[in-house]
């Protein structure tokens, strides 16, 4: 099972960044020298992957724009902000029956081997689904996707758990999920079972929390390399001076 196939969701309404997302979309903003969706495709071409499949949605046309300009990347529309499982959802036809990637535009990973090919060659070890794990401390997991596991190997975990934002009390791990992931055709169903919350929002997390349920296994891979995140003001900042940091070092300014 060949992974040729990667989801990319850019229909978000970048709502941490208004006013300014409402003018350019937040995928296009730079992180140093490119757009950030642009270490997301070179990322993924890195790691042998030969179809793009970007969801987006009608408001933003002049990334639809950069997006064709790059090349003629097939574009599906999200109609409503129903969750990144519904994004995900819209590309089923263009899937079929292949496992394939998802790769979320506010989620960059400096490394040697990109975080995707690493995840790829996980995939073809142990032909399940794989999820992108990073340690973080404790005190941060109210504000992410947290994972239970159970050591398979070196670096690879068995999933046993997700609690999304869970409290400190909760925690089950320093494990945090980074959005990059490899997924099996099956989950398509599953997101079709996820019954939103107050929110209406169909998440990854329960697809594949009912996945758990059936005894199906779910692999982490704490990846070799740094998680720069772009999905919130501090942290933008943060990945722009790290990386500007290096930049200049690389010129000996």
């Amino acid at each position: 099972m060949e992974v040729k196939k990667a989801i990319i969701p850019v229909a978000g309404l970048g709502t941490r960044f208004r006013p300014f997302s409402e003018i350019l979309p937040k995928e296009l903003w730079p992180l140093v020298d490119k757009p950030v969706i642009k270490y997301i495709i070179e990322e993924a071409i890195s790691s042998d992957i030969k179809r793009l499949i970007f969801v987006n949605r009608t408001g933003k046309k002049i990334l639809a724009e950069y997006l064709n300009s790059l090349s003629n990347f097939p574009q599906v529309i999200q109609k409503k902000p129903l969750g990144d499982g519904h994004a995900i959802l819209q590309a089923e036809k263009l899937i079929k029956r292949e496992p394939f990637a998802v790769l979320f535009g506010d989620d960059v990973v400096e490394s040697k081997t990109p975080c995707l090919k690493q995840l790829i060659t996980v995939f073809k070890k142990y032909k399940t689904p794989v999820l992108a794990l990073y340690k973080i401390p404790k005190e941060k997991a109210p504000s992410y996707g947290m994972v239970a596991v159970k050591k398979i190997e070196e670096k690879i975990y068995q999933i046993k758990d997700i609690i999304e934002k869970p409290s400190l009390k909760e925690t089950p791990s320093n494990f945090a999920i980074v959005g990059k992931y490899i997924l099996t055709p099956d989950i398509f169903n599953h997101l079709k079972k996820v019954k939103g919350g107050i929110d209406k929002e169909i998440r990854i997390s329960e697809a594949l929390k009912i996945i758990l349920k059936t005894g199906k296994t779910i692999l982490g891979l704490q990846f070799e390399g740094k998680w720069l995140e772009c999905g919130n003001k501090v942290a933008y900042l943060k990945s722009n001076i790290y990386l500007s940091k290096k930049y200049l070092a690389s010129k000996k300014i």
